[in-house]
C-alpha cells in the first residue's frame, strides 16, 4: 500500500461558551479552529488526522503543504513505528515541536485511522483493546474573568453530570467562586497556562488552597523549567499537571526524572501523534506518573483521544471542552452525556467527517499534496 495524496482542510466554526470569555493563553478564540488532515492511499483506503491547531493553524498548514505532507507521499502507511521515526529524525532541523510536529501529528493519527480500517478494528483494539464503552470526561471551560459568570457556568456544569470541571482562571476570587458554584463534591482544576516565576507560582498555589484544588496546571513559565516546577510541587500542598507544551518523550521523561509532575498531559495533535503519545504513556507509567492526555480539539484529534484514554490501563479522564459549536463535522459523537463520552465502535477513529460540514466552513481551497 502507498500513499497517494495528503489534503488540508482548515475549517473554521462559530460557537459559544455560555457566557463572553476574556484573553486566553495571551490569545482570543472568535471561532474554533481545525486543520483536518486527509491521507488517501492506493488501496482505497482514507485515514484523517488533526494537526494542532487554532491561532497556528495556517503555520501548521504550511509546513504540512511544503514539506512534511511531500515527504510522506509514495510511503507504505502500514509500516507506522519505522515512518514515525524516521520522519522524525528528517524534520528534526526545523525544531522538536511547533508546526511540522504538528502537521506530523496529523499524518501520524491518519495512519492509525488507515490501520484501523484496513484490520475493522477500532483504534482502540489496535492500542491493546477499549477497558471500557464509555469514558469518564471533564468539562474544560475557557476564561471568564468574572466570578459571578465562573460561578453560574461550573453550577451549570455540574448539573449537567460533570464530576470534574477544569478552569483557566487567574485570580482566587473566580476560583472560589467555581468551588461554590460546582459545590463540594465535584473536583476543581485550574489550567493557568504558564504565568508566573517559582515564587509566585508558589504564592498562588498557597492563595488557591482553601478552594481545593485537584490539580493546578502548567504554573511555571517557562513550560521546560522543570526543576522551577518540581520546587513547587516539592514545596506546595496541590498536585502538579503539565505536558501540553512538551517536545517529546524525552522532554516528559526529564520532568518525571526531576520529580515536577503528579499528572502528565500529552496533546494528541501536538506531540507527534498516536504513536508518539503510546511511548509517552508508556514512560509515565514506568514513573508512576498519572497520565490524563490534554485534548483542546474537536476534529480526529478528539477522537484519537477517546480511543487512548479508552485503552489506558487506568480509568483515566477525558478532557472535554465546553463549546457549544454552530456544526461540527462529527456531529455527537464527542459529545459529553451526563460527564461521559461514548466510545466509537466503527473502525479506525470510527466517525468520518461530514464533508457538507466540512465544506461548509472550509477557509478558502483544499491543500492537495500528490
Amino acid at each position: 500500500m502507498k500513499i497517494t495524496a495528503i489534503h488540508a482542510h482548515y475549517v473554521r466554526i462559530p460557537y459559544d461558551m455560555g457566557a463572553p470569555t476574556t484573553e486566553f493563553a495571551g490569545l482570543r478564540f472568535p471561532s474554533q479552529d481545525h486543520l483536518l488532515v486527509q491521507v488517501d492511499t492506493d488501496a482505497g483506503i482514507t485515514g484523517w488526522g488533526e494537526g494542532f491547531g487554532h491561532n497556528i493553524i495556517p503555520a501548521t498548514k504550511a509546513a504540512l503543504e511544503t514539506y512534511v505532507a511531500p515527504w510522506f507521499i509514495g510511503k507504505d502507511p502500514t509500516d507506522i513505528n519505522a515512518l514515525h521515526r524516521d520522519a522524525a529524525q528528517a524534520f528534526h532541523i526545523f525544531g522538536r515541536n511547533g508546526p511540522v510536529v504538528y502537521a506530523h501529528s496529523g499524518i501520524d493519527i491518519a495512519l492509525w485511522d488507515i490501520a484501523g480500517k484496513r484490520a475493522g478494528l477500532p483504534i482502540s483494539d489496535l492500542l491493546g483493546g477499549a477497558r471500557r464503552k464509555e469514558v469518564r470526561a471533564y468539562s474544560s471551560l475557557m476564561r471568564y474573568g468574572s466570578p459571578d459568570v465562573v460561578k453560574k457556568i461550573c453550577a451549570g456544569r455540574a448539573a449537567a453530570g460533570f464530576k470534574h470541571i477544569k478552569l483557566h482562571e487567574h485570580t482566587v476570587e473566580a476560583v472560589m467562586a467555581a468551588r461554590e458554584g460546582a459545590g463540594p463534591n465535584v473536583e476543581i482544576m485550574n489550567d493557568v497556562n504558564c504565568p508566573w516565576t517559582v515564587a509566585e507560582a508558589l504564592e498562588m498555589e498557597k492563595a488557591y488552597r482553601p478552594a481545593r484544588l485537584y490539580w493546578l496546571e502548567e504554573p511555571v513559565f517557562p513550560p521546560e523549567d522543570h526543576k522551577g516546577l518540581a520546587r513547587v510541587r516539592r514545596e506546595g500542598q496541590t498536585r502538579i499537571a503539565a505536558g501540553e507544551n512538551a517536545a517529546g518523550l524525552h522532554d516528559f521523561v526529564d520532568s518525571f526524572e526531576k520529580g515536577a509532575i503528579d499528572v502528565a498531559q500529552p496533546s494528541v495533535t501536538k506531540i507527534g501523534g498516536i504513536t508518539e503519545m503510546r511511548k509517552i504513556i508508556a514512560a509515565a507509567e514506568a514513573h508512576s506518573v498519572q497520565c490524563i492526555p490534554h485534548c483542546a480539539y474537536f476534529g480526529p484529534g478528539n477522537l484519537a483521544s477517546i480511543h487512548i484514554v479508552a485503552s489506558m490501563s487506568t480509568d483515566t479522564l477525558l478532557e472535554n471542552i465546553y463549546a457549544n459549536l454552530e456544526a461540527s463535522p462529527y456531529g455527537d459523537s464527542m459529545v459529553a452525556k451526563n460527564g461521559k463520552v461514548k466510545v466509537p465502535q466503527g473502525p479506525g477513529l470510527g466517525v468520518d467527517p461530514d464533508m457538507a460540514v466540512v465544506e461548509k466552513y472550509r477557509q478558502g481551497a483544499v491543500g492537495t499534496i500528490r
